[in-house]
């Protein structure tokens, strides 16, 4: 008898432990791989990390991307603020979180980027890709071209909000270069990312990093992600006197433990960072290698019909010949035939030179003269409604920039023949332009232009 009462405590003990081990099971098998990084931004040293470089899913850390280059269509010109975009069955159809938007109904790209920045939004972020590159997929692949412009070596993109999809993986030590981009390259609109809460046009929306915001000092920004296979994934920025770090953190546990990790992450960065640094911006993104790999031929779309240097008009040669006419007519019979044949010839000439507009009559009745000096023009006429002109991009040398000019030269002859090519140089680069164009040409040759992976946008009268 006793033996039997011992046999049920033994599976009592043998079930328990199994109850446990199951419960156990799902909260490791779906926990997350954790990575870190942690920046000086000033100078973007680094001061830790922490399987920095693994690939991981970023969630919506993809955002930043997206609203990256909505900010850069804006400056650009490429897109208004107050741009209406149509809404598609795509973006509508996004899963939470979501602003609600409707298929079909028309909503001012500013509260599409407040909804993307503040609440992380799916709806919006896919609107936005829809609406600067026409899909989602085209969108995709401007992403993965700006990743690679801005060093983001380990990082592919395949939608806009970030949502788990196969390949679409990043890394600590990516979205924290993304970040300190942000900041810097577009700091008129990085305050988005401060606050709290903002009107996204159909409704007010609440910043979803809104507890890190009010709990740690000097905190303001940039962007939370979460989904299961990501786990719940931060890059925050913060400012103190004159240091300013970045700290990201992949896989936390969750919002609060994140939060916590990233405050100590931040702490240890101001620790750490030197009290004086001199600020060293990130190089602005250089597109020319994601245009051409390197050593491929550019190939001239169209047969190369005339040079592109100017021929030299009629001077002398023609004018000579003038007095042998007033000649002929004391000469005997052969001379006057004679004549008569030159006479003929240069009348031709003439009416040739006059249908081109680069002689007249009256220029035969002058004394010779000889040919003007050779001028260099410095500025091209705006006659004619020739106010406009094309940007194909910005580079870190002018060397980088007069070669592009000359590249797309030869591969657009058709529309940029008779421009000038002229670069110009700002406080972030050198830009490179074509200008002295019709508003009807600059538009052909950017579509052109885009339609063969440069980028390109027209620089308006003013």
């Amino acid at each position: 008898m006793k033996a039997r009462r011992k046999q049920p405590a033994r599976f009592g003990l043998f079930f328990m432990t199994l109850a446990f081990c199951v419960a156990l099971a799902p909260v490791v098998s779906f926990a997350a791989p954790y990575a870190a990084m942690v920046i000086d931004a000033r100078n973007g040293k680094v001061l830790h990390s922490r399987n920095a470089d693994t690939r991981l899913h970023p969630a919506s850390l993809t955002k930043m991307m997206t609203l990256y280059i909505a900010f850069e269509a804006v400056e650009n010109g490429e897109i208004s603020l107050d741009t209406k975009v149509k809404i598609s069955k795509n973006a509508a159809a996004e899963p939470p979180s979501k602003l609600g938007l409707v298929a079909g109904q028309r909503i001012a790209l500013r509260y599409l980027i407040r909804a993307a920045a503040v609440k992380s939004a799916n709806d919006a972020a896919t609107a936005i890709g829809e609406a600067l590159e026409g899909s989602e997929a085209a969108f995709a692949r401007r992403m993965n071209r700006t990743a690679k412009a801005l060093g983001m070596s380990n990082t592919t993109f395949k939608n806009a909000h970030g949502l788990t999809e196969s390949g679409h993986m990043s890394t600590a030590r990516d979205m924290t270069t993304l970040g300190r981009h942000v900041l810097y390259d577009y700091p008129d609109y990085y305050n988005l990312f401060s606050r709290r809460s903002t009107s996204a046009g159909i409704k007010t929306v609440n910043n979803t990093n809104r507890r890190l915001l009010a709990a740690y000092r000097g905190a303001d920004g940039i962007k939370t992600g979460y989904t299961r296979a990501a786990g719940f994934n931060l890059v925050a920025s913060a400012e103190r006197g004159n240091k300013r770090v970045i700290a990201t953190v992949f896989g936390g546990r969750s919002t609060a433990t994140r939060n916590a990790r990233v405050a100590e992450l931040l702490d240890m960065g101001f620790t750490r960072s030197a009290s004086r640094v001199a600020l060293r911006k990130p190089d602005v993104p250089n597109y020319q290698g994601t245009v051409k790999p390197a050593g491929k031929t550019i190939r001239v779309a169209t047969a190369v019909k005339k040079s592109l240097r100017p021929v030299l008009r009629p001077t002398q040669a023609t004018e000579q010949q003038a007095p042998v006419v007033a000649d002929a007519t004391t000469a005997d019979t052969t001379l006057v035939a004679s004549a008569t044949v030159i006479e003929h010839d240069i009348q031709s000439a003439l009416l040739q030179a006059q249908e081109d507009g680069s002689i007249t009559l009256a220029s035969l009745k002058e004394e010779p003269t000889p040919p003007p000096e050779p001028k260099v023009v410095t500025r091209i006429s705006t006659a004619g409604g020739r106010h406009w002109g094309i940007n194909v991009g910005r580079y870190n040398s002018r060397y980088a920039a007069e070669k592009m000019l000359l590249k797309t030269a030869l591969a657009e002859m058709a529309t940029l023949d008779g421009s000038l090519r002229k670069v110009e140089k700002n406080s972030r680069g050198f830009e490179a332009n074509f200008l002295g164009l019709s508003k009807d040409t600059a538009d052909l040759a950017c579509r052109r232009l885009q339609a063969r992976q440069i980028t390109c946008y027209t620089l308006g009268p003013s």
